[in-house]
């Protein structure tokens, strides 16, 4: 047994993360490393992004050597499976197309899925998809969500004015009021561009099909095995849930978009079915940027009501939302419920009201993406915040902090019906302030101006409604799945543990950190604990990974299942020990009677005598295990202040850091080093959604940058380097004291980014660009104003 660090200590420590060795060896398994000899499946795209399908003929490419045969739309339909992806959060009035694994009448965007070949290698699959004729009737496409609700063009006719949803959450007439009688009225348009995720690997699926016993098993990219396992079943194959089994293996990065149930993974089942054997699929890079959902692509227009001293008295927001061509699992959630609601930031806003029109466009479908929702609520937030001071000739961190919510308020109820669990927000900020040296920075700032020199700071704080709970009111706002999570914790008779969480994986260090949770719950080595995610068969239930939910949902779930097994060993050490339950203590893996430490036994050596089961109280069961499924009573709020320092060529537009600082509170830490990471790559993504990333579309609805020689993800060699801190402020209501940080970096970062090259645009007379913010379009704003 390990004994560093002791169990004492591991909740809290910078344990290494046990799942680096085997991906730095390569000993780690991906999807593309299952059924080595299976038949590989190639998908045909639609290259066009609107027309009508007038026939598909696939008789050519049935005829090349190793192919073993060609699918549509309607073999699809033919074989009587549900044939439709459905979405996973109802909104009011909601309009839900079909959404076929593949097409079969309609194309509606440039990668829609119009036929599978099945071959003996992947070589002959693509080969032959250029055999597969596809006669078109082209349509004209519309691709921005602001544009396409004043359309002519019809992306289904459910919904002629392409409008799936029409929201609104907050108090309008409240609002109205405020803007009466504030002293100023400050208001912004602004455009937040599509972002594409770019996960290590490309997604991939491998099914293996056993006609005899009905056996389905698929191995797959994904962040929510269960969720896939519920919708291949009801949804899109109508195979028996439990012939069904899920598994993740290593996943190369998620960021959101393998949440989601894709046409692929279930064409590539649906062929290992029709052949009665196994199958697989990869996507290339080029497919992923056209059809791994993507992220952001809202048009806002933004007010705020402010009194002279920079009190703000009210917010009003209407957003059009892009949603593509078809409604993906969490499409409606996050420019609804998961962007209306984090609209008040870490301020005391008394009215908000925010209108959101969700628009049906011919563009690969958009959902969720790192910080989803609340990353593009923060954002309108911060940048107005920023103008408005402008606007007053006000410092914009005093214009904060005027308005931020003392920690006496808490728990704090917003005017968009969220309640704060905890937060210090001024001590955070006040630290970010500190570390970047801001007055000094202003100093600097005007010095530098005299001499040509344009030095820009940028502030941004931020609330991240982490975790969404609990699932009664979830599915009150629509939502088709539980916010609940599943942890089982078992003792081996050896005194070893294994873990099951419904969380899963794709390279945040779950088995690691979860594995510190149980050990510091059971007082264990944590080397004697091993975690299993990602397997249908493995794990009873789960929700998966998304939403910085795994530390406070998934950890939450595995201390509870702990201290149920504690109790459980409480009752025999108190039997063995000849004493009270109620004078049996626990301390670091031991239990001892009070007043008599020399009476004595480990949790270690109590979970062979229930096992062996000769010595344990009478009506027992034998056995030493417990399963949770924890369902919170509330989000949990991850917050922070991140502070940027750039300088601006004003002959290039070139932006350069001179610093950067972030500082979050993500209650009590699991791993800081796990924490540290979290951000750092958290801050990297919100840069380049800042400085460089935006999937652009030309007026054929043709992805413009559908490659990275196209998207311009941000480099190392672009990076700053990054300062960070933290402060802790445990929430409240979870057992482990942890509000989640997967997102809160790539929320806090662009805000701050954008903020700091608009400040140093000032004397340019510019009050804001759209993102991104590249070196064409801050020369063109510097061009454009007085030098």
């Amino acid at each position: 047994m390990a004994s560093e660090p002791n169990a004492e200590s591991v909740f809290g420590s910078s344990v290494e993360r046990r799942e680096d060795v085997g991906l730095l060896t390569g000993d780690a398994e991906f999807t593309d490393d299952k059924l080595q000899d299976a038949a590989h499946v190639a998908i045909l795209r639609s290259q066009f992004a609107h027309a009508t399908i007038e026939e598909i003929d696939v008789s050519a490419a049935e005829e090349r050597d190793g192919v073993l045969a060609v699918y549509t739309g309607a073999d699809v339909e033919e074989s009587g499976v549900p044939n439709d992806i459905p979405t996973a959060w109802m909104l009011p009035g909601l309009v839900t197309p079909q959404y076929r694994i593949m097409a079969t009448d309609k194309v509606r965007h440039t990668g829609d899925a119009l036929a599978a070949v099945v071959a003996e290698d992947r070589y002959a699959a693509y080969d032959a998809l250029d055999d597969v004729d596809v006669t078109y009737d082209r349509l004209e496409a519309v691709t921005r969500p602001d544009e396409a609700v004043e359309s002519d063009v019809t992306v289904h006719e459910e919904a002629p004015d392409n409008v799936a949803f029409d929201f609104e959450l907050g108090d309008a007439d409240a609002v109205d009021e405020a803007f009466e009688a504030a002293d100023h009225v400050a208001s912004v348009d602004l455009e937040q561009p599509r972002i594409i995720p770019n996960a290590v690997e490309p997604r991939a699926a491998a099914a293996s099909y056993d006609p005899s016993s009905d056996e389905l098993t698929v191995w797959m990219t994904s962040q929510n095995p269960h969720l896939h396992r519920v919708l291949m079943s009801t949804a899109t194959l109508g195979h028996p849930e439990h012939k069904l089994r899920i598994v993740a293996p290593e996943v190369g990065g998620g960021f959101g978009s393998k949440i989601y149930h894709y046409p692929d993974e279930a064409i590539t089942a649906w062929c290992a079915k029709q052949l009665g054997g196994s199958v697989k699929w990869q996507a290339t890079r080029t497919q992923s940027y056209a059809t791994d959902c993507h992220g952001r692509d809202h048009v806002t227009e933004a007010e705020l009501a402010l009194d002279s001293d920079g009190t703000i008295r009210g917010l009003r927001v209407e957003t059009h939302a892009g949603l593509g061509a078809h409604l993906s699992q969490f499409a409606t959630a996050t420019p609804s419920y998961l962007y209306a609601t984090i609209l008040s930031s870490e301020y005391a806003i008394p009215a908000i009201h925010c209108r959101v029109i969700g628009a049906f466009t011919n563009t690969t479908p958009v959902d969720a993406y790192r910080g989803a929702g609340r990353a593009e609520g923060i954002y309108v937030t911060e940048r107005i915040v920023d103008v408005a001071a402008r606007e007053l000739d006000l410092d914009p961190v005093e214009v904060r902090r005027t308005n931020l919510i003392p920690p006496e308020e808490f728990p704090y109820e917003t005017a968009v019906a969220l309640v704060y669990d905890s937060g210090e927000y001024e001590e955070a900020m006040d630290r970010a302030l500190e570390l970047i040296d801001y007055e000094g920075v202003r100093e600097r700032q005007e010095k530098l101006r005299e001499g040509g020199r344009y030095l820009g700071v940028g502030v941004a704080n931020f609330v991240e409604s982490a975790g969404l709970s609990p699932s009664k009111a979830a599915g009150e706002l629509g939502a088709q799945a539980g916010g609940w999570e599943a942890g089982v914790v078992r003792f081996h008779p050896s005194g070893t543990v294994s873990v099951a969480v419904g969380t899963a994986d794709q390279g945040q260090g779950h088995r690691t950190t979860l594995a510190q949770v149980a050990a510091a719950e059971l007082g264990v080595p944590v080397d004697d604990v091993e975690v299993v995610e990602g397997d249908t068969d493995e794990v009873p239930q789960g929700m998966g990974t998304y939403g910085s939910r795994s530390g406070p949902v998934g950890g939450g779930a595995v201390a509870q299942s702990g201290r149920k097994v504690v109790e459980k060993a409480r009752s025999i050490a108190a039997h063995k020990l000849e004493a009270s339950e109620d004078d049996v203590e626990f301390d670091d893996g031991t239990f001892h009677v009070v007043g008599a430490p020399d009476r004595s036994i480990s949790i270690q050596e109590l979970a062979y005598a229930a096992y062996l089961g000769h010595d344990i109280p009478d009506e027992m069961e034998p056995g030493l295990e417990a399963t949770s499924y924890y369902d919170p009573e509330n989000f949990t709020f991850p917050f922070g202040t991140h502070a940027a320092v750039v300088e601006v060529d004003p002959d290039t537009g070139e932006v350069e850091f001179h610093r950067y600082v972030a500082v979050d509170d993500c209650g009590e830490q699991i791993n800081p080093m796990i924490v540290e990471g979290q951000v750092h790559g958290g801050i990297a993504q919100g840069i380049g959604a800042a400085l460089s990333e935006a999937a652009n579309y030309d007026d054929n609805g043709t992805l413009v940058s559908g490659s990275m020689n196209e998207y311009a993800l941000p480099r190392s060699d672009s990076l700053p380097e990054y300062e960070t801190d933290s402060t802790v402020t445990p929430s409240p209501h979870n057992p482990i004291g942890v509000k989640g940080v997967g997102e809160s970096a790539t929320i806090g970062a662009t805000p701050a980014v954008v903020n700091a090259v608009v400040d140093a645009l000032e004397p340019f007379g510019v009050d804001h660009l759209d993102m991104p913010l590249t070196d064409e379009t801050v020369w063109t704003a510097i061009d454009g104003g007085e030098r």
